[in-house]
């Protein structure tokens, strides 16, 4: 699929798992929120396990934008973008990583200050359900539902797809379902699902993520959780695009927890062989994957958190 070439890609994030405002690193890459009102020490963005980010692309003067993913809360990712004085009038599409709750609970939220009558990309698999975590026959932990009717009814143009689909006028790619092919990525071992009247493991297969190109430096890859295994995600992007070179990997890794600490060094691993220009961890990659992603690869390692505003240029 075409991925247009662009001067710039900006990330900010709306939502994650992180926030430290005393941290006011300012770089031509990261620039962190302000927590000033005139000169008041007074706003401090939102932190939960959650993860929503606004994506603008430019090329030339033409800048162009969209959402990806909502956080967890109805409110936070919202609430963060008036505090980071986004304005999110102007968003032209919506796209979803995966029907969890931690991805989806701001959804409308943000269409109210988005509007309705704009596209919203999302694999079929979002709207699965009941969907929980098993953790023995007498214990099972459910997500909550997110539903098709829901959507509907908020005015959205829903396009469900397991192909990948171009946005912003080719500008991003949402990448549909990610195909498994690693030998450790073998997703959450816990999640199940109630298909067809009966109980099975859960895929995850509605786990997809976005990606960009930046003019000279490569991809820019940002994923929700990818439970289709990180590794797995990039090179799909790399095959959908045609594009061999990775400028940058964002998103949740999903490495925390004892069922994915020992992936922590394989993952690192592979992602060293693809060589990215920047590596950011955010949301459900977990403490103990982001310091050893940080100590392994220590020039290209980001630091992520809530209001965080990320620049990829040509």
């Amino acid at each position: 699929m075409k991925l247009n070439e662009v001067g710039r890609v900006e990330i900010v994030t709306l939502q994650d798992n992180y926030i430290d405002i005393t941290d006011l690193e300012s770089s031509p890459v990261v620039l962190r929120a302000n927590p000033l009102e005139g000169l008041e020490l007074k706003n401090s963005v939102l932190a939960e396990h959650g993860f929503s980010a606004f994506i603008r692309t430019t090329s030339g003067d033409a800048a162009r934008t969209m959402i990806f993913d909502f956080g967890f809360s109805s409110h936070g990712a919202a609430y963060n973008a008036r505090i980071l004085g986004i304005d999110l009038a102007g968003v032209e599409a919506l796209a979803l990583s995966h029907g969890h709750m931690d991805h989806t609970g701001g959804f409308d939220a943000i269409v109210d200050l988005v509007g309705d009558n704009i596209d919203f990309v999302v694999h079929p698999g979002a709207f699965d359900s009941p969907r929980y975590l098993k953790f023995s026959e007498e214990l099972k932990v459910y997500f909550p539902e997110f539903s098709k009717d829901k959507v509907l009814a908020s005015g959205v143009n829903l396009i469900e797809t397991e192909k990948p689909y171009g946005l912003l006028g080719g500008d991003v790619v949402f990448l549909g379902q990610v195909p498994r092919r690693t030998d450790f990525e073998k997703g959450f071992p816990i999640a199940h699902l109630v298909k067809d009247g009966k109980e099975q493991w859960d895929p995850i297969e509605d786990d997809s993520a976005v990606v960009m190109n930046v003019r000279n430096k490569g991809l820019v890859v940002l994923s929700g959780c990818a439970h289709a295994g990180i590794i797995n995600t990039v090179k799909h992007a790399q095959e959908v695009t045609g594009i061999e070179k990775v400028h940058a990997v964002m998103g949740g890794f999903h490495l925390s927890g004892p069922l994915f600490e020992p992936i922590i060094e394989r993952t690192t691993d592979e992602l060293k062989k693809l060589g990215p220009d920047y590596v950011i961890p955010t949301h459900c990659t977990g403490r103990k994957a982001i310091m050893h992603i940080e100590k392994e690869m220590p020039s290209q390692f980001i630091l992520n958190m809530s209001g965080t505003q990320l620049t990829f240029s040509a």
